[in-house]
C-alpha cells in the first residue's frame, strides 16, 4: 500500500476522465463484458463496482467499503474515497459522473497520474453495470456537496444534480440487475463474502462490511460479516491452511519491486498432497494463472533444488526430482501490481505480461535463498517433504500407467457395471454416477438409452483429501469412474495434467440420495474431481442431480416437492376443505425407493429435470472448503456446520 500512496495527483477532476468509445454493444452482447448472463455474470456486476472502491484504496484514498444486499436483490456499494468527479466534462458536454456511468471505457484508470495501478483496467466497470441494470442510482459525496443521478438500463433520467450538503466524502452506487438480461437474479451471500474476504487479505488495512437484508439472524439483525486484515497475505495463507497440519510454523513472506512491478508472496508447506497456489494481479483473481505464476514456480523449483543439492540431501535419492515435487503440500498466494496488465479478456483470468516473469522470479529467488540459509531446520523439513513427494510421485506414475495400460490392452474395456449409451457423440452424451445398485437399477431402466449412461457406485469412494495419489489408482470405484469417462493423465515429464481428448461424456451428473450419506458421497466425488480432474469442472461438464424429497398424493393428484417449504405450500393447496391430513405425504429416503418411471419423470428427463452445474467461484475458497470438509481437522468442520446450518439450502 505504501508505494501506491506515495504519488497522488494534484487535481482529480473532469479533465482526468478520458473517453475511448461508446456503450452500444453491452446490452446486445453482455457475455463479452461480464463473462456470462448466469450466476457468475450476475455477481461480476458487484465485483466491477467494488473494484472501483478498491482502486481508490490502492491509490491511498479509501479505507472503508460497505456492501449491502437489499431485500429486493438489489445491491448498494458505498466507499469513503474521493467520490467520482461531478464537474463538467468539456469534450462530452455532460457531467463527469454521467460520462463515467454511460460511456464504455471512460474513467480515471486511463490517466496514469490518477491511478498508478487498477483492477478495473478495461474501464467498462460501472458503465457496464449501469447498462445491465434496470435501475441504478449514483450518489456522490464530494467537496461538501451531495450529487446524485438516476438511470434506467443505462439511460439517464435527469442530469446530475446537487441534492444537499455533507461533511463526508465517497461514492454510493445502488443498482438492481435487469431480469430481462440475466437468467438468474438472486445473489449468493457466500459468493459475495468469499470475494470480499479475499479483498481484505489482499488490501491490508481496509475494512469491508457486508450485510444481507434478506437473511435475519435470531436476534433480529441482518446476516452480516466484517472483513479486516492487518497481516495481509500472511494471514491469507494461514486462513487457507487452518484446516491442515503445517510442517513449518510460520509462512514465508516475500516482498520486493523490480522494474516497477511490486511483488508479494506468502507461502507455507503442510502435510497434504496437493498444491494450492492462488494468484492476483491488482487484486483481481487470475484463476488461470499467467506469467506471475510461471515466474514463481520457476524460482521456487530452481532455488529449492539448488539448496537441496548443496545440502547433500538428494545424494541417496535415485529418482529425478521434478517441479511438482517442490510444490506438493504447498499453499501460496501471489500478488503483483502491474501498471498496464495484459489480461485475456475483460474477465481478467490470465496475465500475459512477459516482463512480470522475471520480476517475480528474481524477487522470489533472492528472498527464498536467504530464508533457507537463515532457517536450516525448516529448510531441511521442506526438502524432506520434497523427497517423499518424489518417491510417491514415482509410485503414482507406475499405478497410473498400470491402470491406463490395462485399459489399452483390454481393448479399452469399460467397467462391467456401466450401462453405456448408444450415441457416441460426447457433446450429447450424459453419464450418471449413481449411489448404490438399487438406484442404479432403476436409473438403467428409466433412462433414455440413446444418450444417457449409468454407472452405479458401491458405497463411498476413497477420500482423496487424506490419501496419497498412488492410492487413488488402487480404488476400484475411482478406477471405474476414470475408465468410464475415458480420461487419462499425461505422462510426459510426469505431468499430471488431465487429457480430455477422449472424454466420452460432456455431462457428468452426480445422482445421490437426499440425505447425509448421499451428501457425503457427493462431496467425496466432487473432491476427487476438484483435486485431480479440475478441468472437468472448469469446462462445465460436472452437474448435480436434484431428486425430489417428497411425493404428495390426494386421489389421482400426485405432485413432487424438492424442498420443505414447497411441501408446506403444496400440502395446503391440495388439502380437501382445508384438512391437510387428507394429503398423503411420502418422504423419499433414497433414490432406490423410486420406480424407473418416477426417477425419469422427476430427475432424469431433460425437459423437466433440475440439475445444478458445478462451478468454481474462487479456487482459494474451494480449496479451503474441501480441505475443511474432508480433511483430518474436526474443530473447523464442526464450527462451519454450526455457523452455516441455518442457511443451508439447495440452489436450483
Amino acid at each position: 500500500m505504501s508505494e501506491e500512496k506515495a504519488k497522488k495527483p494534484a487535481n482529480y477532476g473532469a479533465g482526468n476522465i478520458q473517453v475511448l468509445e461508446g456503450l452500444e454493444a453491452v446490452r446486445k452482447r453482455p457475455a463479452m463484458y461480464i463473462g456470462d448472463i448466469g450466476v457468475k455474470g450476475l455477481h461480476h456486476l458487484i465485483w466491477e463496482v467494488v473494484d472501483n472502491s478498491i482502486d481508490e484504496a490502492l491509490a491511498g484514498h479509501c479505507d472503508v467499503i460497505h456492501v449491502v444486499v437489499n431485500e429486493d436483490n438489489s445491491i448498494t456499494v458505498e466507499d469513503n474515497g474521493r467520490g467520482i468527479p461531478t464537474d463538467w466534462h468539456e469534450k462530452e458536454q455532460k457531467s463527469a459522473l454521467e460520462v463515467v456511468l454511460t460511456v464504455l471505457h471512460a474513467g480515471g484508470k486511463f490517466d496514469k497520474d490518477t491511478y498508478k495501478v487498477s483492477g478495473g483496467l478495461h474501464g467498462v466497470g460501472v458503465s457496464c453495470v449501469n447498462a445491465l441494470s434496470q435501475d441504478l442510482k449514483a450518489t456522490v459525496f464530494r467537496d461538501g456537496v451531495i450529487t446524485e443521478q438516476e438511470f434506467k438500463i443505462g439511460v439517464p433520467q435527469y442530469p446530475a444534480k446537487e441534492v444537499g450538503k455533507t461533511d463526508k466524502r465517497g461514492t454510493m452506487i445502488h443498482f438492481k440487475p435487469d431480469s430481462s438480461i440475466f437468467t438468474h437474479t438472486e445473489f449468493k451471500y457466500e459468493t459475495i463474502a468469499n470475494r470480499l474476504r479475499e479483498m481484505s487479505f489482499l488490501n491490508a488495512g481496509i475494512r469491508i462490511f457486508l450485510k444481507d437484508l434478506r437473511e435475519i439472524e435470531d436476534d433480529g439483525s441482518p446476516r452480516s460479516d466484517e472483513f479486516f486484515s492487518e497481516g495481509g497475505l500472511v494471514e491469507f495463507v494461514q486462513y487457507l491452511d487452518n484446516t491442515r497440519e503445517k510442517i513449518i510454523e510460520e509462512p514465508i513472506y516475500i516482498e520486493g519491486e523490480i522494474n516497477s512491478v511490486p511483488v508479494q508472496v506468502a507461502m507455507n508447506y503442510n502435510k497434504s498432497y496437493t498444491e494450492n497456489v492462488v494468484s492476483y494481479v491488482n487484486t483481481i483473481n487470475t484463476y488461470e494463472g499467467g506469467t506471475h505464476v510461471t515466474g514463481f514456480r520457476r524460482a521456487l523449483t530452481r532455488t529449492l533444488k539448488s539448496y537441496a543439492d548443496k545440502s547433500g540431501m538428494l545424494d541417496k535419492l535415485k529418482l529425478e526430482v521434478s517441479g511438482d515435487d517442490f510444490r506438493e503440500g504447498l499453499t501460496a498466494v501471489i500478488s503483483v501490481k502491474v501498471a498496464e496488465p495484459q489480461f485475456e479478456g475483460q474477465t481478467k483470468t490470465k496475465l500475459g505480461n512477459s516482463d512480470v516473469v522475471g520480476a517475480v522470479d528474481s524477487t522470489v529467488s533472492e528472498t527464498l535463498q536467504s530464508w533457507l540459509e537463515e532457517h536450516p531446520r525448516e529448510a531441511k523439513i521442506i526438502v524432506g517433504k520434497v523427497i517423499l513427494a518424489a518417491q510417491a510421485r514415482h509410485a503414482a506414475k507406475k499405478a497410473r500407467e498400470m491402470v491406463q495400460r490395462k485399459n489399452v490392452l483390454g481393448g479399452g474395456g469399460l467397467p462391467g457395471k456401466l450401462a453405456d449409451c448408444a450415441n457416441s457423440d460426447p457433446t450429447v452424451c450424459e453419464l450418471y454416477l449413481v449411489e448404490g445398485d438399487s438406484a442404479g437399477g432403476s436409473a438403467k431402466q428409466g433412462r433414455d438409452r440413446d444418450f444417457q449412461a449409468i454407472l452405479p457406485l458401491k458405497g463411498k469412494i476413497l477420500n482423496v483429501e487424506k490419501a496419497h495419489e498412488h492410492k487413488i489408482y488402487d480404488n476400484d470405484e475411482i478406477k471405474n469412474i476414470l475408465t468410464a469417462l475415458g480420461v487419462k493423465f499425461g505422462t510426459v515429464n510426469d505431468d499430471k495434467e488431465l487429457d480430455l481428448s477422449h472424454l466420452r461424456y460432456h455431462k457428468i451428473i452426480i445422482m445421490t440420495d437426499a440425505d447425509i450419506d448421499g451428501s457425503h458421497i457427493r462431496t467425496l466425488i466432487l473432491t476427487l474431481f476438484f483435486r485431480y480432474m479440475r478441468a472437468l469442472i472448469e469446462n462445465g461438464y460436472v452437474y448435480i442431480a436434484l431428486p425430489p424429497l417428497y411425493l404428495l398424493k390426494r386421489g389421482k393428484d400426485e405432485r413432487y416437492c424438492w424442498t420443505e417449504e414447497e411441501r408446506k405450500v403444496l400440502t395446503k393447496e391440495m388439502a380437501k376443505d382445508g384438512k391437510e391430513d387428507s394429503v398423503g405425504i411420502q418422504r423419499y429416503k433414497g433414490l432406490g425407493e423410486m420406480n424407473p418411471e418416477q426417477l425419469w419423470t422427476t430427475t432424469m428427463d431433460p425437459s423437466v429435470r433440475t440439475i445444478k452445474q458445478v462451478t468454481i467461484d474462487s479456487a482459494a475458497e474451494a480449496d479451503h472448503l474441501f480441505s475443511m470438509l474432508m480433511g483430518d481437522e474436526v474443530a473447523p468442520r464442526r464450527e462451519f456446520i454450526e455457523k452455516n446450518a441455518k442457511y443451508a439450502k439447495i440452489d436450483t
